[in-house]
């Protein structure tokens, strides 16, 4: 089935189980409700393969025949011989009557197995591309992954960005591995600093787009398209364009900022005694402003094209992660792990069933909106552990801080045995006047590992 039959069997089937009217469908698919009672009663007599074309596997009618194929390959291959598709697809319409485009020839020829005689033009060498007139124009970003530390040392990833019209680093940031805060730090950082740049630079990471080899799914096809990673979001709120490079040399002008960093700074480092992540993030401003002053260039035109950072939206909740969720019937959501409470509050006197907006900042903390209005708060601090660091919106946040360790368990107290004078241990007896009289019961002794079978309970 192709892509389009898929959606639409899809959609049948949930007008066919009662979750969606005609209607409804029929603008989902984008046809006539009269076309789709159509395609409902193909559904119902001959199930999904009944939405299949006709004349799909069949053979086209204006397909080459076989013979006529053999005869340009027997040809081609003896009397034309080093002739290109052109000419021979020419030569074939002028002494055999056989008439057809070059295309087609070419098809022929390549499936047979015959390579074309001619030899390919031989790529064009390539030059370097000239650096962006002015600041804030292109922000190139990446990550590289070294032993920043020292040989002995656990591997770390440096996330930065690279001005491309100055070679100014506007900003850096030590982590364990390449992940999606590190990215929003960095942008939140930049964005504070310099201003919000016209252009971001990158590859092709899962952090930046969704995969695009993946074929879609029917709800992303009825979506419109697939969804946007969490940086791809931001990037869109502040008016910033992405653009993603299809190989290292394209974006090498912060490839060459590593082969730089990573031969002086871990010197730097080492001769400085850093010996943990936290006090290499603390080194890093003034290994910036050492490196920026080195080899900071001049811009070809004056000023900055850096735009003032919006004032509408608070950087807190501009720069965060953000999830729909379902409030469960006790009024909790969770993400991943964080659990969070929502009482009661003006808007609703119970958000069961409720679909509300988690906002996880780069601090820790977690807050829930419902309507735009903040309705709980979680500040642990402690981001959820992620098993994974990439891929699509609910998989890019990584672990800020690590869980404490669980409390250590106490002992359990011994079980409760209620005394033999206690109402649960006494038998009612009604009187004549209506009134209860209790009596203790007698309980035999029972012993658990004597033969003695234990005593049956006395009911009412």
């Amino acid at each position: 089935m192709t892509a389009k039959a898929q959606v639409r069997a899809h959609v049948l089937a949930r007008v066919l189980n009662g979750s969606c009217t005609t209607g409804e469908a029929a603008i989902l698919l984008g046809c006539s409700p009269r076309h789709l009672r159509r395609l409902r009663t193909v559904m119902l007599r001959d199930g999904p393969k009944g939405l299949i074309h006709g004349n799909c596997g069949r053979r086209p009618p204006h397909a080459l025949d076989a013979h006529v194929q053999a005869a340009v390959l027997e040809l081609a291959a003896g009397t034309y011989a080093g002739c290109n598709d052109q000419h021979l697809s020419e030569l074939l319409a002028e002494h055999h009557g056989i008439v057809l485009h070059r295309s087609s020839v070419r098809r022929i020829l390549r499936g047979g197995g015959r390579p074309s005689p001619q030899r390919r033009r031989p790529p064009k060498h390539r030059t370097r591309r000239q650096r962006m007139p002015q600041a804030g124009m292109l922000l190139q970003v990446d990550g590289s992954r070294h032993r920043w530390l020292g040989p002995d040392r656990p591997w770390l990833t440096l996330i930065a960005g690279i001005d491309d019209a100055t070679g100014d680093v506007p900003w850096a940031v030590f982590r364990e591995q390449e992940d999606a805060a590190g990215y929003l730090l960095l942008l939140r950082q930049v964005v504070r600093r310099r201003g919000v740049p016209l252009a971001v630079y990158s590859d092709r990471h899962t952090i930046f787009q969704v995969r695009a080899d993946d074929p879609l799914s029917p709800d992303e096809v009825l979506a419109g398209g697939r969804p946007q990673t969490q940086f791809r979001r931001i990037l869109a709120d502040l008016d910033v364009r992405w653009i993603g490079a299809r190989s290292p040399q394209a974006k090498g002008r912060i490839e060459r900022l590593w082969r730089t960093l990573q031969d002086r700074w871990v010197q730097e480092l080492r001769l400085r005694g850093v010996e943990t992540l936290a006090e290499a993030n603390r080194l890093l401003p003034t290994l910036l402003a050492q490196h920026n002053t080195r080899f900071r260039e001049r811009p070809a035109a004056p000023g900055s094209a850096y735009r003032p950072a919006p004032r509408d939206v608070p950087s807190r909740d501009l720069f965060c992660f953000k999830y729909w969720r379902t409030v469960g019937n006790d009024n909790v959501v969770s993400v991943d792990g964080r659990v969070i409470a929502i009482p009661p509050g003006p808007l609703r006197r119970s958000y069961a069933k409720a679909r509300v907006e988690i906002r996880e900042h780069l601090d820790g903390t977690a807050s829930v909106y419902y309507q735009g209005a903040r309705i709980a708060r979680d500040t642990s601090r402690v981001w959820p552990v992620r098993t994974r660091q990439r891929g699509r919106i609910g998989e890019q946040l990584p672990s800020i801080r690590r869980s404490p360790a669980p409390a250590p368990s106490l002992p359990r107290p011994a079980p409760w045995t209620p005394p033999r004078s206690h109402p649960w241990r006494r038998d009612t007896h009604t009187t004549e006047n209506g009134r209860q009289r209790y009596a203790v019961a007698r309980l035999p002794s029972y012993n658990a590992d004597s033969s003695t079978e234990a005593p049956v309970r006395r009911t009412k």
